[in-house]
């Protein structure tokens, strides 16, 4: 697969997983390595920076616990209004991609 479209559709896809509950990165990161196994480490945490910097997640540190300090990620406001967006186009670019094929499905 393209990087270029991956990371488009990584970004859709850990947005909507912080949107369904607040996670911390190496979770995310286990998420995403049993959907998409080639994907590499720093790609997944390159996506979530960026989540962060376009203010569509924030972060904050968990209770400490045995283990090292975890770095939470939570979808803002502006991320909700995003991931709506995204998830409309990625609606659009499926029924294109099946009408141009031939697998064509009525638009709802």
């Amino acid at each position: 697969m393209d990087i270029q479209l991956k990371k488009g559709v990584l970004e859709y896809c850990l947005l909507h997983q912080i949107s369904k509950k607040e996670r911390y990165g190496y979770d995310l990161l286990k998420q995403v390595a049993d959907a998409f196994p080639s994907v590499q480490e720093s790609t997944i945490y390159a996506i979530l920076r960026r989540l962060r910097t376009n203010q569509l997640a924030e972060t904050y540190e968990g209770k400490i616990s045995e283990g090292p300090v975890r770095k939470y990620y939570r979808i803002t406001e502006q991320g909700r209004i995003a991931l709506l967006q995204m998830k409309q186009d990625w609606e659009d670019l499926v029924y294109a991609v099946e009408r141009m094929c031939g697998e064509g499905r009525e638009k709802e």
